[in-house]
């Protein structure tokens, strides 16, 4: 019954669109843990080098403020393919359970005559690397896989490799095999999902030592927890009291690596992410099929180097929060633009099937981001992302957290702490240092982004904590959550 109602929905759709011409090949790349200013063309990181994702920018649209809804790898995962809120699809960290029923973007282009494929990293709430819904071919790994040496699920059948094989460079490897196998006429989406850059961090063997000469800045509100300045600031006890724990500066994954060490590591393995997308790039260069393929690269989620004296993700700062998101279609987008509209992870289902000719369904969240590309101003856009984050078992560092942000502030509420909630303005404190959470004339602002808050929990269903089993039967999880 389910399939035969999404095969009338495409239909209707069909139908429907008006688009200009549609591009044969969609291509997604996702990595994990990449955040939003890490790559060369920001200047961020002056020593960092990323030549290809620097020529997606050059060559297509740059969405500077794009987030995720949840900063956490199943959860924006699961975003991403439901087009859902995390309290919708219920996903709400790595170990809760998928509930079954969801329908995934995919599923909806392989009706419309698109032949589609997954490689690499899905972790939906699970371990599993079982083919799922939606993709015609398929090869993954078990949760969040290995730098090197993986096994892989092919298509059902599992394929061990050596120990020298390095994962991200395999799976692109056969990314451009299976598009090799293509009918050049025929459709095809490409959903290529890296383990980089996750901790622990392991670079591709021509990658090591590339940056040992290199010191990384550190933010401004890097020291701030450490002299107890965070307090005239105003900012979260917990955030002080994470500094010292597995998600903090001085204590980082419980060991005692320096943050420089750290910070290289993770720049080292991004670079093979980069030369993934470069050698996607010229596959299609070479195949003259560059100009009529929609190339689109993101991050799962963000992640922190420092600030507020906080490694990882999970907190709705800046650095955890918010993704790279560029976009290239040479047929379709103009090149060299910055987009400045505020974009989540829910856009990118509907984004996809708008691209690909298909009108999204009623249920998704999001919305397609073509109608803000090319300098286009639409009449309605949204004016608020929302975040939502759920204390975890494993990591109970992190409050259970829900924010709003619009062009200007972002108000961030935690639940079921005996703590301080946050306000900052971007525009004139953009590293988030001044919370005015106590200020008498943002007071009226403070409510309307509660009210607003609220609003958009009470009409997605979210007004209560989606509580999943996640009971472990072992002595020490609660303080090494890494070794299981």
């Amino acid at each position: 019954m389910k399939h035969f109602l999404r095969i009338i929905f495409i239909s209707f759709a069909f139908s429907l669109c008006t688009q200009a011409a549609q591009p044969k090949r969609i291509i997604f790349i996702l990595s994990d843990d990449h955040r939003h200013d890490f790559m060369g063309f920001t200047g961020k990181v002056p020593w960092l080098e990323t030549p290809h994702m620097d020529r997606l920018a050059r060559e297509g649209a740059h969405l500077k403020n794009a987030y995720v809804t949840t900063s956490l790898c199943s959860p924006s995962r699961a975003t991403i393919l439901t087009g859902l809120y995390a309290h919708q699809h219920t996903i709400v960290d790595n170990q809760a359970p998928n509930p079954g029923g969801l329908t995934y973007f995919p599923e909806y282009l392989q009706d419309a005559g698109f032949t589609t494929a997954f490689f690499g990293k899905w972790h939906m709430g699970d371990h599993s690397d079982d083919p799922q819904p939606g993709f015609d071919h398929w090869e993954s790994f078990k949760g969040q896989g290995v730098y090197y040496g993986p096994l892989l699920n092919i298509n059902g059948k599992h394929q061990q490799y050596d120990e020298t094989v390095y994962t991200t460079d395999l799976l692109t490897e056969h990314a451009i095999e299976w598009m090799q196998a293509q009918e050049k006429e025929k459709p095809f989406f490409l959903y290529l999902s890296h383990k980089s850059v996750h901790a622990e961090f392991a670079a591709a063997k021509r990658h090591i030592g590339r940056y040992a000469d290199q010191n990384y800045t550190f933010p401004q509100t890097y020291i701030q927890t450490k002299t107890g300045a965070y307090r005239k600031l105003l900012w979260p006890e917990w955030v002080k009291q994470q500094r010292v724990s597995w998600h903090g500066v001085d204590y980082m994954y419980h060991q005692n690596r320096s943050l420089q060490d750290e910070v290289r590591d993770y720049c080292e393995t991004l670079a093979g992410v980069d030369d993934s997308i470069g050698r996607i790039l010229d596959y299609l260069e070479a195949e003259d099929l560059s100009d009529s393929t929609l190339v689109i690269y993101m991050g799962d989620n963000g992640f922190s180097w420092g600030e507020h004296g906080l490694i990882d993700k999970r907190h709705f700062y800046e650095e955890s929060g918010k993704v790279p998101l560029l976009m290239r279609y040479p047929d379709g987008i103009t090149g060299e633009q910055t987009v400045d509209a505020l974009i989540d992870n829910s856009d990118l289902a509907p984004t996809i099937l708008d691209f690909a000719g298909l009108q999204a369904p009623e249920h998704f969240v999001g919305h397609s981001i073509r109608k803000v590309l090319n300098k286009k101003q639409p009449e309605t856009w949204r004016e608020y992302i929302f975040y939502e984050y759920y204390w975890e078992y494993d990591y109970p560092m992190t409050p259970t957290t829900f924010g709003i942000r619009d062009a200007q502030f972002k108000y961030i509420r935690y639940h079921g702490i005996w703590d301080r909630n946050e306000l900052y303005d971007l525009q004139n404190d953009p590293h988030e240092m001044y919370n005015l959470i106590e200020s008498p004339k943002h007071q009226s602002r403070i409510k309307a982004m509660a009210e607003k808050l609220y609003d958009w929990l009470d009409s997605t269903n979210g007004m209560q904590i989606p509580l999943k089993r996640t009971v472990k039967h072992r002595w020490g999880d609660f303080l090494h959550p890494n070794q299981y």
